[in-house]
Protein backbone atom coordinates (compact mmCIF):
# COMPACT_ATOMS: atom_id res chain seq x y z
CA UNK A 1 0.00 0.00 0.00
CA UNK A 2 2.94 2.38 0.88
CA UNK A 3 4.43 1.49 -2.33
CA UNK A 4 1.42 2.17 -4.32
CA UNK A 5 0.57 5.39 -2.20
CA UNK A 6 3.76 6.63 -3.61
CA UNK A 7 3.58 5.79 -7.12
CA UNK A 8 0.17 7.72 -7.07
CA UNK A 9 2.03 10.62 -5.29
CA UNK A 10 4.66 10.77 -8.63
CA UNK A 11 2.31 10.50 -10.92
CA UNK A 12 0.25 13.21 -9.90
CA UNK A 13 2.80 15.38 -8.87
CA UNK A 14 4.20 15.17 -12.28
CA UNK A 15 1.31 15.65 -14.41
CA UNK A 16 0.38 18.44 -11.84
CA UNK A 17 3.86 20.16 -12.70
CA UNK A 18 3.18 19.15 -16.19
CA UNK A 19 -0.27 21.60 -16.67
CA UNK A 20 1.41 24.24 -14.77
CA UNK A 21 4.05 24.08 -17.37
CA UNK A 22 1.40 24.10 -20.39
CA UNK A 23 -0.74 26.93 -18.17
CA UNK A 24 2.51 29.06 -18.15
CA UNK A 25 2.78 28.74 -22.13
CA UNK A 26 -0.36 30.15 -22.21
CA UNK A 27 0.21 33.05 -20.36
CA UNK A 28 1.99 34.40 -22.90
CA UNK A 29 -0.75 34.85 -25.14
CA UNK A 30 -3.70 35.07 -21.85
CA UNK A 31 -1.85 37.00 -19.78
CA UNK A 32 -5.05 37.02 -17.46
CA UNK A 33 -6.39 34.00 -17.35
CA UNK A 34 -5.23 31.07 -19.77
CA UNK A 35 -8.19 29.21 -19.84
CA UNK A 36 -11.20 29.91 -19.21
CA UNK A 37 -10.94 33.58 -20.84
CA UNK A 38 -14.17 35.18 -21.04
CA UNK A 39 -16.84 34.50 -18.94
CA UNK A 40 -20.64 35.28 -17.80
CA UNK A 41 -20.73 36.63 -13.90
CA UNK A 42 -23.76 35.10 -12.66
CA UNK A 43 -25.78 35.24 -9.06
CA UNK A 44 -28.53 33.42 -7.75
CA UNK A 45 -29.42 31.11 -4.82
CA UNK A 46 -29.13 26.98 -3.96
CA UNK A 47 -31.55 25.47 -1.94
CA UNK A 48 -30.21 22.61 -0.19
CA UNK A 49 -32.87 19.36 0.34
CA UNK A 50 -30.26 17.32 2.90
CA UNK A 51 -29.96 13.89 2.45
CA UNK A 52 -32.66 12.28 4.70
CA UNK A 53 -32.49 8.95 2.29
CA UNK A 54 -28.73 8.39 3.40
CA UNK A 55 -25.93 10.56 4.13
CA UNK A 56 -23.37 11.70 2.24
CA UNK A 57 -21.25 12.24 4.95
CA UNK A 58 -20.73 15.90 4.07
CA UNK A 59 -21.91 18.11 6.02
CA UNK A 60 -22.88 20.74 3.96
CA UNK A 61 -24.91 18.61 1.62
CA UNK A 62 -26.97 16.63 4.72
CA UNK A 63 -28.42 19.46 5.67
CA UNK A 64 -31.25 21.35 4.19
CA UNK A 65 -30.35 25.20 3.52
CA UNK A 66 -30.41 27.96 1.37
CA UNK A 67 -27.10 29.72 0.12
CA UNK A 68 -26.23 32.39 -1.62
CA UNK A 69 -24.15 32.06 -4.36
CA UNK A 70 -22.20 33.94 -7.18
CA UNK A 71 -21.21 32.33 -10.14
CA UNK A 72 -18.94 32.85 -13.39
CA UNK A 73 -19.88 30.24 -16.68
CA UNK A 74 -17.33 30.42 -19.39
CA UNK A 75 -15.67 28.19 -22.13
CA UNK A 76 -12.51 26.56 -21.25
CA UNK A 77 -10.68 26.91 -24.43
CA UNK A 78 -12.21 29.98 -25.82
CA UNK A 79 -13.36 28.06 -29.01
CA UNK A 80 -16.46 29.89 -31.07
CA UNK A 81 -19.99 29.08 -29.88
CA UNK A 82 -20.34 27.00 -32.65
CA UNK A 83 -17.66 24.91 -31.93
CA UNK A 84 -18.07 22.49 -28.89
CA UNK A 85 -16.02 23.63 -25.96
CA UNK A 86 -15.26 22.09 -22.46
CA UNK A 87 -18.01 24.04 -20.16
CA UNK A 88 -17.92 25.22 -16.94
CA UNK A 89 -19.29 26.79 -14.08
CA UNK A 90 -17.50 27.96 -10.97
CA UNK A 91 -19.95 28.75 -7.86
CA UNK A 92 -18.66 30.31 -4.77
CA UNK A 93 -21.33 29.59 -1.91
CA UNK A 94 -22.08 31.20 0.98
CA UNK A 95 -23.70 28.43 3.47
CA UNK A 96 -25.96 30.00 5.64
CA UNK A 97 -25.31 29.92 9.41
CA UNK A 98 -21.14 29.34 8.34
CA UNK A 99 -18.96 31.40 9.89
CA UNK A 100 -15.73 29.40 7.93
CA UNK A 101 -16.95 32.23 4.82
CA UNK A 102 -17.62 31.14 1.15
CA UNK A 103 -16.79 28.03 -0.10
CA UNK A 104 -15.70 27.77 -4.08
CA UNK A 105 -17.28 25.05 -5.73
CA UNK A 106 -16.19 24.31 -10.09
CA UNK A 107 -17.92 22.22 -12.59
CA UNK A 108 -17.04 21.01 -15.73
CA UNK A 109 -19.08 19.46 -18.75
CA UNK A 110 -18.81 15.58 -18.38
CA UNK A 111 -20.80 12.67 -19.28
CA UNK A 112 -23.07 11.40 -16.39
CA UNK A 113 -22.55 7.69 -16.26
CA UNK A 114 -19.49 5.72 -15.73
CA UNK A 115 -17.10 6.26 -16.52
CA UNK A 116 -18.21 9.38 -18.59
CA UNK A 117 -18.41 11.13 -15.06
CA UNK A 118 -14.52 11.50 -15.13
CA UNK A 119 -13.90 13.04 -18.78
CA UNK A 120 -14.11 16.25 -19.60
CA UNK A 121 -16.82 16.44 -22.44
CA UNK A 122 -16.98 19.41 -25.10
CA UNK A 123 -20.34 20.55 -25.77
CA UNK A 124 -22.09 23.21 -27.83
CA UNK A 125 -23.85 24.91 -25.30
CA UNK A 126 -25.43 24.09 -21.82
CA UNK A 127 -28.98 22.51 -23.30
CA UNK A 128 -28.83 18.74 -22.26
CA UNK A 129 -25.11 18.64 -21.10
CA UNK A 130 -23.98 17.46 -17.73
CA UNK A 131 -21.25 19.07 -15.23
CA UNK A 132 -19.82 17.52 -12.13
CA UNK A 133 -16.88 18.32 -10.04
CA UNK A 134 -14.60 15.53 -11.94
CA UNK A 135 -12.56 14.80 -8.83
CA UNK A 136 -14.38 13.70 -5.70
CA UNK A 137 -14.52 15.73 -2.33
CA UNK A 138 -13.49 13.63 0.80
CA UNK A 139 -16.18 13.44 3.18
CA UNK A 140 -16.38 11.22 6.33
CA UNK A 141 -17.96 8.05 4.76
CA UNK A 142 -15.32 8.62 1.77
CA UNK A 143 -15.12 10.10 -1.70
CA UNK A 144 -17.89 11.96 -3.03
CA UNK A 145 -18.47 13.50 -6.28
CA UNK A 146 -20.73 16.39 -7.19
CA UNK A 147 -22.88 17.20 -10.36
CA UNK A 148 -25.10 19.37 -11.96
CA UNK A 149 -28.21 19.00 -14.82
CA UNK A 150 -29.68 21.48 -16.04
CA UNK A 151 -33.88 21.51 -15.50
CA UNK A 152 -34.72 25.14 -16.99
CA UNK A 153 -32.70 27.05 -19.63
CA UNK A 154 -33.90 30.82 -20.22
CA UNK A 155 -34.88 31.75 -24.24
CA UNK A 156 -31.53 33.22 -25.78
CA UNK A 157 -28.77 33.59 -23.68
CA UNK A 158 -28.12 32.55 -20.09
CA UNK A 159 -28.18 36.59 -19.34
CA UNK A 160 -31.76 36.51 -20.43
CA UNK A 161 -33.66 35.02 -17.42
CA UNK A 162 -32.88 32.20 -14.82
CA UNK A 163 -31.00 28.93 -15.45
CA UNK A 164 -32.49 25.97 -13.07
CA UNK A 165 -29.93 23.38 -12.41
CA UNK A 166 -30.59 20.36 -10.42
CA UNK A 167 -27.64 19.47 -7.42
CA UNK A 168 -26.56 15.97 -7.50
CA UNK A 169 -23.92 13.82 -4.97
CA UNK A 170 -22.84 10.49 -5.76
CA UNK A 171 -19.94 7.95 -4.91
CA UNK A 172 -17.38 7.67 -7.55
CA UNK A 173 -18.94 4.60 -8.91
CA UNK A 174 -22.60 4.60 -6.84
CA UNK A 175 -25.97 6.63 -8.53
CA UNK A 176 -26.54 10.13 -8.57
CA UNK A 177 -29.08 11.60 -5.62
CA UNK A 178 -30.65 15.05 -6.26
CA UNK A 179 -30.10 16.64 -2.63
CA UNK A 180 -30.84 20.68 -4.13
CA UNK A 181 -31.63 23.01 -6.40
CA UNK A 182 -29.44 25.56 -7.99
CA UNK A 183 -30.94 28.70 -9.64
CA UNK A 184 -28.99 31.75 -11.30
CA UNK A 185 -29.29 34.86 -13.22
CA UNK A 186 -27.02 37.55 -14.41
CA UNK A 187 -25.60 39.38 -11.82
CA UNK A 188 -25.87 42.93 -10.46
CA UNK A 189 -23.12 44.16 -13.79
CA UNK A 190 -23.37 42.66 -16.82
CA UNK A 191 -20.86 40.75 -18.61
CA UNK A 192 -17.67 38.87 -16.87
CA UNK A 193 -16.68 38.81 -13.24
CA UNK A 194 -13.08 39.44 -11.80
CA UNK A 195 -13.76 36.75 -8.86
CA UNK A 196 -10.77 33.82 -9.28
CA UNK A 197 -12.15 31.27 -7.77
CA UNK A 198 -9.51 28.49 -5.64
CA UNK A 199 -11.35 25.37 -4.56
CA UNK A 200 -8.37 24.05 -2.85
CA UNK A 201 -8.33 26.51 -0.38
CA UNK A 202 -12.25 27.45 -0.07
CA UNK A 203 -14.21 24.27 0.14
CA UNK A 204 -17.81 23.62 1.74
CA UNK A 205 -18.16 22.32 5.22
CA UNK A 206 -17.56 18.71 5.92
CA UNK A 207 -15.80 18.31 2.81
CA UNK A 208 -11.43 18.10 1.91
CA UNK A 209 -9.58 17.59 -1.03
CA UNK A 210 -7.55 14.36 -1.32
CA UNK A 211 -3.66 14.99 -1.53
CA UNK A 212 -3.51 13.53 -4.91
CA UNK A 213 -6.15 16.49 -6.33
CA UNK A 214 -3.86 19.34 -4.38
CA UNK A 215 -0.85 17.82 -6.05
CA UNK A 216 -2.91 17.47 -9.73
CA UNK A 217 -4.63 21.11 -9.62
CA UNK A 218 -2.35 23.47 -7.05
CA UNK A 219 0.75 24.17 -9.61
CA UNK A 220 -1.63 24.97 -12.48
CA UNK A 221 -3.30 27.32 -10.07
CA UNK A 222 -0.07 28.88 -8.89
CA UNK A 223 0.92 28.85 -12.43
CA UNK A 224 -2.27 30.69 -13.47
CA UNK A 225 -2.40 33.27 -11.05
CA UNK A 226 1.24 34.26 -11.43
CA UNK A 227 2.09 37.67 -12.50
CA UNK A 228 2.55 37.91 -16.46
CA UNK A 229 6.06 38.66 -17.69
CA UNK A 230 6.61 42.39 -17.92
CA UNK A 231 6.71 41.91 -21.83
CA UNK A 232 3.18 40.45 -21.85
CA UNK A 233 1.53 42.35 -19.51
CA UNK A 234 -1.69 41.81 -17.81
CA UNK A 235 -5.53 42.69 -18.65
CA UNK A 236 -6.45 45.56 -16.87
CA UNK A 237 -3.05 46.66 -15.29
CA UNK A 238 -2.94 50.47 -14.09
CA UNK A 239 -0.59 52.40 -16.52
CA UNK A 240 2.25 54.26 -14.61
CA UNK A 241 4.47 56.72 -15.43
CA UNK A 242 7.19 54.56 -17.02
CA UNK A 243 5.03 50.98 -18.04
CA UNK A 244 1.82 51.10 -19.70
CA UNK A 245 -1.00 48.82 -19.02
CA UNK A 246 -1.56 46.10 -21.68
CA UNK A 247 -5.42 44.58 -22.23
CA UNK A 248 -5.61 41.75 -23.90
CA UNK A 249 -9.51 40.59 -25.07
CA UNK A 250 -9.17 36.74 -26.37
CA UNK A 251 -11.66 36.35 -29.17
CA UNK A 252 -14.38 34.47 -27.72
CA UNK A 253 -17.03 35.03 -24.44
CA UNK A 254 -18.78 32.58 -23.17
CA UNK A 255 -22.30 33.98 -23.90
CA UNK A 256 -21.52 34.74 -27.92
CA UNK A 257 -18.81 35.02 -30.66
CA UNK A 258 -16.33 37.60 -30.66
CA UNK A 259 -14.73 36.51 -34.51
CA UNK A 260 -11.61 39.32 -33.97
CA UNK A 261 -8.11 38.54 -31.96
CA UNK A 262 -8.12 41.78 -29.72
CA UNK A 263 -5.41 43.48 -27.66
CA UNK A 264 -5.32 47.36 -25.86
CA UNK A 265 -2.59 49.26 -24.47
CA UNK A 266 -2.83 52.35 -22.48
CA UNK A 267 -0.84 54.70 -24.57
CA UNK A 268 1.93 57.85 -22.65
CA UNK A 269 0.69 59.96 -25.56
CA UNK A 270 -2.38 62.17 -26.57
CA UNK A 271 -4.85 60.59 -29.39
CA UNK A 272 -3.43 63.58 -31.76
CA UNK A 273 0.24 62.08 -31.42
CA UNK A 274 -1.15 58.64 -32.27
CA UNK A 275 -3.28 59.41 -35.13
CA UNK A 276 -0.23 61.51 -36.27
CA UNK A 277 1.09 58.63 -36.65
CA UNK A 278 -1.38 56.50 -38.38
CA UNK A 279 -2.56 59.12 -40.43
CA UNK A 280 1.38 59.17 -42.58
CA UNK A 281 1.13 56.26 -44.21
CA UNK A 282 4.96 56.26 -44.89
CA UNK A 283 5.45 54.98 -41.61
CA UNK A 284 3.29 51.89 -41.38
CA UNK A 285 6.22 49.94 -41.98
CA UNK A 286 7.70 51.36 -38.57
CA UNK A 287 5.17 50.07 -36.63
CA UNK A 288 3.12 47.41 -37.91
CA UNK A 289 4.64 44.05 -37.40
CA UNK A 290 5.63 42.08 -40.93
CA UNK A 291 5.60 45.16 -43.23
CA UNK A 292 9.21 45.42 -44.09
CA UNK A 293 9.19 48.72 -46.34
CA UNK A 294 6.64 51.30 -48.03
CA UNK A 295 6.93 51.35 -51.75
CA UNK A 296 3.85 54.09 -52.15
CA UNK A 297 1.51 55.76 -50.66
CA UNK A 298 -2.15 56.86 -52.36
CA UNK A 299 -2.38 60.94 -52.01
CA UNK A 300 -5.50 60.32 -49.99
CA UNK A 301 -4.72 57.60 -47.56
CA UNK A 302 -6.21 57.43 -44.96
CA UNK A 303 -9.60 58.26 -47.13
CA UNK A 304 -12.00 55.86 -47.67
CA UNK A 305 -10.78 53.33 -50.64
CA UNK A 306 -6.94 54.93 -50.12
CA UNK A 307 -4.12 51.99 -50.63
CA UNK A 308 -1.09 51.66 -49.12
CA UNK A 309 1.35 49.51 -50.98
CA UNK A 310 3.83 48.09 -48.93
CA UNK A 311 6.02 45.21 -49.04
CA UNK A 312 6.09 41.85 -46.42
CA UNK A 313 8.99 40.11 -45.27
CA UNK A 314 12.84 40.22 -44.81
CA UNK A 315 14.86 39.97 -48.23
CA UNK A 316 15.60 38.65 -50.20
CA UNK A 317 12.59 36.99 -48.98
CA UNK A 318 9.99 39.99 -49.73
CA UNK A 319 6.68 39.97 -51.29
CA UNK A 320 4.83 43.06 -52.56
CA UNK A 321 0.94 43.82 -51.67
CA UNK A 322 -1.31 46.37 -50.29
CA UNK A 323 -3.66 47.65 -47.82
CA UNK A 324 -6.49 49.62 -48.33
CA UNK A 325 -9.15 51.83 -46.41
CA UNK A 326 -12.63 50.46 -45.69
CA UNK A 327 -13.70 53.06 -42.66
CA UNK A 328 -12.57 55.82 -41.58
CA UNK A 329 -13.35 58.37 -38.56
CA UNK A 330 -10.29 60.33 -38.12
CA UNK A 331 -8.76 60.86 -35.26
CA UNK A 332 -10.64 58.00 -33.55
CA UNK A 333 -11.20 54.72 -35.48
CA UNK A 334 -9.30 53.07 -39.13
CA UNK A 335 -10.58 50.02 -40.61
CA UNK A 336 -8.02 48.14 -42.69
CA UNK A 337 -8.41 45.21 -45.18
CA UNK A 338 -4.65 44.15 -44.99
CA UNK A 339 -3.29 42.10 -47.68
CA UNK A 340 -0.24 39.84 -47.15
CA UNK A 341 0.43 37.34 -49.26
CA UNK A 342 0.74 33.98 -49.32
CA UNK A 343 -1.14 34.13 -46.21
CA UNK A 344 -4.05 35.84 -47.47
CA UNK A 345 -6.25 39.33 -46.19
CA UNK A 346 -6.98 40.36 -42.94
CA UNK A 347 -9.60 42.65 -41.73
CA UNK A 348 -8.00 45.16 -39.34
CA UNK A 349 -9.70 47.45 -36.82
CA UNK A 350 -7.83 50.50 -35.15
CA UNK A 351 -9.54 52.49 -32.52
CA UNK A 352 -8.32 55.40 -30.19
CA UNK A 353 -10.08 56.31 -27.25
CA UNK A 354 -8.54 60.07 -26.04
CA UNK A 355 -7.62 60.33 -22.07
CA UNK A 356 -6.33 63.51 -21.82
CA UNK A 357 -2.58 62.80 -22.01
CA UNK A 358 -2.85 59.20 -22.55
CA UNK A 359 -4.58 57.25 -24.94
CA UNK A 360 -6.49 53.98 -25.16
CA UNK A 361 -5.63 51.97 -28.47
CA UNK A 362 -7.35 48.92 -29.90
CA UNK A 363 -6.28 46.74 -32.65
CA UNK A 364 -8.91 43.61 -33.59
CA UNK A 365 -7.95 41.76 -36.66
CA UNK A 366 -8.73 38.37 -38.07
CA UNK A 367 -8.17 36.72 -41.45
CA UNK A 368 -10.84 37.21 -43.70
CA UNK A 369 -9.42 34.92 -46.82
CA UNK A 370 -6.59 32.98 -47.83
CA UNK A 371 -4.72 30.39 -46.35
CA UNK A 372 -4.64 31.75 -42.77
CA UNK A 373 -8.15 31.53 -42.67
CA UNK A 374 -7.80 27.61 -42.62
CA UNK A 375 -6.05 27.61 -39.65
CA UNK A 376 -7.92 27.23 -36.55
CA UNK A 377 -8.95 30.23 -34.32
CA UNK A 378 -7.90 28.50 -31.15
CA UNK A 379 -4.12 28.81 -33.28
CA UNK A 380 -4.03 31.41 -35.03
CA UNK A 381 -5.58 34.07 -32.50
CA UNK A 382 -2.67 33.87 -30.04
CA UNK A 383 0.02 34.77 -33.15
CA UNK A 384 -2.43 37.72 -34.09
CA UNK A 385 -2.27 38.99 -30.34
CA UNK A 386 1.30 38.47 -29.86
CA UNK A 387 2.01 40.46 -33.22
CA UNK A 388 -0.22 43.14 -32.50
CA UNK A 389 0.64 43.49 -28.97
CA UNK A 390 4.38 44.45 -30.69
CA UNK A 391 2.56 46.37 -32.90
CA UNK A 392 0.69 48.39 -29.84
CA UNK A 393 4.01 48.86 -28.54
CA UNK A 394 6.14 49.90 -31.52
CA UNK A 395 3.42 52.25 -32.20
CA UNK A 396 3.31 54.05 -28.72
CA UNK A 397 7.32 54.71 -29.23
CA UNK A 398 6.86 56.71 -32.28
CA UNK A 399 3.67 58.56 -31.10
CA UNK A 400 5.66 59.69 -27.59
CA UNK A 401 9.04 60.65 -30.35
CA UNK A 402 6.98 62.72 -32.19
CA UNK A 403 7.00 60.83 -35.79
CA UNK A 404 4.25 62.09 -38.21
CA UNK A 405 4.77 65.72 -36.76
Amino acid sequence: MTQQLRVLSAVTGGTGQAFAALFRLLKVARPDRPIHPQGLGLAGELARTGNPAGASGIDWLDSPGTDKVVARFSRSVGLPQAVPDILGLALRVSPSGDAAGPADVLFASTGWGLPGRFVLMPRLDVAGATMTTLMPYRGRRGPVLLGLRTRNLPAGSLAAGEWVLGLHWATPGGPWRECGELRLHAGIHPGDTPLRFDPLEKQPPGAQAYGWTRRLRKPSYRAARRAAPPAVGRPHQEASATNSAVQLQESTTATGRNPMSTVSQLFNAPSADVWRVIADGWLYSGWVVGASRIRDVDAEWPRVGANLHHSVGAWPLVIDDSSRVTAVDPGRSLELVARGWPMGEAKVEITLEDRGSQCLVTIAEDAIHGPGKLMPKALRHPIISARNRETLRRLELMAIGGAGK
